[in-house]
């Protein structure tokens, strides 16, 4: 029985990655900050660890220690993606851990160089630190959350305005999985010891952009406006406008994930769906006609000011 360690247990991610290994008959640890409400429902294969990625090496080494692979679900900015999880990989190191999949999960984050995408830039630079390190590492991409890009921040949705909105030609296909579809990838792919040091690309539908607005037209029974909003030159300068104006990365970096998506920098390559063939994705006509309708409805809630957002 492989053992693994998940931090960011109890996030919307993490929390369906732990659920989906003990279905495949793990032995889970899950990293939790404390006891709580939303803590994991008891199994026999599962322990709780309270800890913190802030604890330090030291004192997560006991919670890693006879793990084969550490899962990170985390999220936040620099002080989380890199100095959290390099404390989390250190203790790894000293544990013997054999792999460790970091919170990549997103577009294709080494697809383009740096200075395009600050969310990117920092999974990057953390993926620097196993250049030397004796745990293997496997990055899991996935290309963008529905859940995320249907919502407010990425701009493309708006329900009040009933509008649809698109940069560039809308022609080139971009990638889209759930959470709950990357969840159980990432158990797939955690449990399967082939993946070390590899980029493992996984996809639950690659669609156009004037495809996705067709879905959501038929989903919603309703017409949604389409909004030409400019060239990607134009994006890139819109970018560029907010970064000099901005309070908060909040409000650019959802553009900034989009460029490289719709210039197909981003795109996910060799993608690695059959070798995982009980993972069955769910399709974005799927998604819509369930938790994917309440995009139709009113806006959901503002994200704080000075919030690091999920990656897509």
């Amino acid at each position: 029985m492989t053992t693994v360690l998940v931090a960011g247990a109890t996030g919307s991610l993490g929390s369906l990655i732990v659920k989906n290994l003990l279905e495949r008959g793990a032995e889970v640890r899950a990293l939790v900050r404390k006891p709580s409400t939303d803590k994991p429902a008891a199994h026999p294969n599962l322990t709780l660890c309270v800890g913190d990625l802030a604890d330090g090496s030291d004192a997560l080494q006991r919670h890693v220690d006879g793990v084969e692979v550490v899962v990170s679900a985390v999220q936040g900015g620099p002080e989380v993606i890199i100095d959290g999880q390099r404390e989390l990989l250190r203790a790894a190191e000293r544990a013997g851990v054999h792999r460790m999949i970091p919170s990549d999960f997103s577009i294709n984050l080494f697809g383009y160089g740096y200075g395009i995408n600050v969310l990117s830039d920092l999974r990057r630079v953390f993926a620097d630190a196993f250049a030397t390190s004796t745990v293997a590492r496997t990055s899991v991409a996935i290309g963008a959350f529905p859940e995320f890009f249907l919502g407010p921040v990425h701009e493309v949705l708006d329900p009040a305005a009933g509008t649809f909105s698109v940069w560039g030609d809308g022609m080139r296909a971009i990638d889209i999985t759930t959470i709950g579809d990357t969840a159980a990838f990432t158990a797939a792919i955690a449990l399967d010891p082939t993946t070390a040091g590899r980029e493992v690309h996984v996809v639950g539908q690659q669609l156009t952009m004037l495809e996705l607005r067709n879905e959501i037209e038929a989903a919603s029974g309703r017409r949604w406006e389409l909004v030409r909003r400019g060239t990607l030159e134009d994006l890139r300068a819109e970018i560029a406008r907010r970064q000099f104006n901005a309070s908060s990365v909040v409000e650019y970096v959802a553009l900034q994930a989009q460029v490289a998506m719709f210039d197909g920098t981003a795109a996910l390559r060799d993608v690695r769906n059959a070798d995982y063939p009980d993972v069955t994705p769910t399709s974005v006509a799927a998604y819509l006609a369930r938790r994917g309708a309440a995009h139709f409805a009113a806006p959901q809630v503002a994200r704080q000011r000075g919030e690091w957002p999920t990656p897509v």
